[in-house]
């Protein structure tokens, strides 16, 4: 009956651009977005990709320069300002915070029962800092979170470098993101099999076709040990390693180095952050095909292995199947918000203001033209004498009129007031709907502001908004924490032995203005009436902006010089040692009192003391 068919899922938001839902096919365009309809990208993928490209164009201000695939040469004279990138920074900046810090609990704690577990907290905590400073983790922050703010998604990949012992921190588009989601399965767990996959130009100079490129991380139970090595055509491939047969037995395949195999023949090993061994592994798979060899019924999870190029990596192993020696998948997966239930996409911070930005372009084209009419007036000529003379307006012109003869200009300024008065206000549209207050933009007078509780509630929108972003992003955080650990203990780093990974949390600063005076009265008010410890003082300082770089070295430069507390403290304990660890100093060797120095005993003294000792030779009293 022609009945047409309805689509909401995570990317029906932009179902009302025809570009992206075609009103007779109900697809992405084909022209617009190829890449979403290649032949070996799965047909529930084909919208998402279609939607990142979107959005990218948005962020580029290539949006008139897509439509005009659909729309024909006149999309092109659309204006694009750079409205939704700059809403984009501004995100960015407010969700990342003014800096970013990595936190094991227990680290700054002072308590001499648990100095043990404190001593832990601080190593783990100091050498993942170390990391972060190495790896450059905010600038890797940043390139995650504009993919995630922009796109509704972005991704993170860790790997060993055994170069430089460490391991190493990538983005990823999450375009190239193909993560394997059972039908029967949640969204919201962790994907058993990731893709991470795209195609490479053909490259003529080298001879190379369009090529596909796939890695693979899998979790899949241990199998035997194995080595590389090349098949019968050449190609570099992975092969169980064989024992030498002997009289006995033939040639049976070994396990790898620490693993074990129980009664019923499985492989089972035991991993340094675990407390029981485990039958699973992570396996890595890198390979390459030629575009021509994939043909409609093959797609990222399914490519054939006959044509197949597998990778070698940089220290000589054939990147086919090859175990990593770990329990998890490597890759952390970022959603901009919280995914609705079962579901496993985030949603982009310009998915609601979106036809705003489109209504916004409509009235900024507008505008230019209309300026165009104001700066060069339109003018009307009558009573001329030959009225097929044409004449130029500018300085000093003189036009020769008629008795009857007059000038008639139109002033078009009243229309681009107006068109104006429009783009303001949808301007202040996009932002109420972006929940992004005129005061985070930058667009409002400080002056107009009457109080400052005045601008705390007009950011009242705006911390609920960063505050569901973060909360999305806290468990991926600690996530990407756990994993470096791991993969640090994983590569056997000297620094790392003895170590048990601790849960760590990338703390993000304050992203809105702070009253730095105001945050100092409350500590020190709170902190004087012993309501929160020095530690918590300390962090609530750090939170305001107050630059504190390492909160343990802060309160052992406080107590260092806190003598009145350290008093205290010998009154209450009598033990000179605690003191001293108190003060950061060296106890004094001497722990008795020195015995009492006297005055000489006089003769005034013997009068007022009559039982004071008698010089020799005395008689007694007389």
């Amino acid at each position: 009956m022609g009945l047409k068919n309805v689509v909401i899922d995570a990317w029906s938001w932009l179902n009302y651009k025809p570009i992206f839902s075609d009103p007779t096919l109900g697809m992405p365009h084909r022209r617009a977005f190829p890449e979403a309809h290649a032949t070996w990208v799965p047909a529930e993928d084909e919208r998402r990709l279609s939607a990142y490209k979107l959005l990218g164009a948005y962020d580029n201000n290539q949006a008139a320069e897509l439509a005009e695939l659909r729309d024909g040469p006149s999309a092109r004279e659309r204006r694009e300002y750079g409205d939704p990138s700059m809403f984009i920074d501004t995100l960015v900046a407010h969700v990342m915070g003014r800096e970013q810090h990595i936190v094991v609990p227990g680290a700054e704690q002072t308590d001499a029962d648990n100095e043990t577990a404190a001593a832990a907290a601080e190593r783990v905590q100091d050498l993942l800092r170390e990391w972060a400073e190495d790896e450059l983790l905010p600038m890797r922050i940043l390139q995650c979170e504009r993919k995630a703010v922009g796109l509704g998604d972005g991704v993170y990949l860790l790997a060993w470098d055994p170069d430089k012992q460490r391991p190493r921190l990538k983005t990823y588009d999450p375009g190239f993101y193909f993560p394997v989601i059972p039908e029967d399965g949640d969204g919201a767990d962790f994907p058993e099999r990731i893709h991470l996959a795209w195609e490479l130009p053909e490259d003529k100079a080298r001879g190379l076709k369009p090529r596909l490129r796939r890695i693979t991380y899998e979790m899949d139970w241990i199998g035997p040990a194995t080595a590389s090595g090349v098949d019968r055509e050449g190609r570099p491939v992975r092969a169980p390693v064989m024992a030498d047969p002997t009289d006995d037995s033939p040639a049976v395949p070994l396990i790898g180095r620490g693993d074990q195999v129980d009664s019923s023949g499985g492989i089972s090993r035991l991993y340094p952050w675990n407390d029981r061994p485990t039958y699973r592994t992570c396996y890595l798979t890198d390979a390459t095909w030629d575009l021509g060899d994939l043909k409609a019924h093959h797609d990222v999870d399914n490519l054939p292995a006959e044509h197949a190029r597998y990778a070698t990596s940089s220290f000589g192993e054939v990147l086919d199947r090859l175990d990593l020696y770990v329990d998890f998948i490597p890759v952390v997966h970022t959603p901009n918000t919280v995914p609705p239930a079962e579901e496993h996409w985030g949603q982009s911070s310009l998915a609601k203001p979106l036809q705003v930005f489109d209504e916004l372009v409509s009235t900024d084209t507008d505008a230019a033209r209309a300026s165009a009419t104001t700066g060069l007036p339109m003018i009307g000529i009558s009573g001329v004498t030959d009225p097929k003379q044409q004449y130029g307006v500018g300085p000093g012109t003189v036009f020769k009129l008629g008795e009857t003869g007059k000038l008639t200009t139109i002033d078009t300024s009243p229309a681009l007031k107006e068109l104006r008065a429009r783009s303001q206000e949808l301007s202040d549209r996009a932002a109420n709907v972006a929940r992004l207050p005129a005061v985070s933009l930058g667009t409002m007078d400080p002056s107009k502001v009457p109080s400052g509780y005045a601008l705390e509630l007009s950011l009242g929108p705006l911390d609920s908004l960063i505050s569901g972003m973060r909360l999305a992003r806290a468990h991926k955080d600690m996530l990407l924490l756990r994993f470096v650990q791991r993969l640090f203990l994983a590569g056997q780093h000297p620094d790392w032995a003895g170590i048990t990974p601790l849960p760590a949390k990338l703390v993000r600063g304050p992203y809105t203005p702070t009253d730095k005076g105001a945050v100092l009265e409350q500590v020190t008010t709170a902190y004087q009436a012993k309501v929160i410890s020095l530690e918590t003082a300390l962090r609530m300082l750090t939170e305001a902006g107050w630059p504190i770089d390492d909160a343990e070295k802060e309160i052992e430069q406080i107590q260092a010089r806190s003598f009145e507390d350290a008093r205290l403290l010998a009154d209450a304990l009598g033990n000179a040692e605690e003191v001293a660890n108190f003060l950061g100093r060296k106890a004094p060797e001497t722990r008795q009192a020195p015995a009492p120095n006297l005055p000489p005993v006089t003769g005034e003294d013997d009068e007022e003391n009559p039982l004071a000792e008698q010089p020799e030779g005395s008689g007694g009293n007389e």
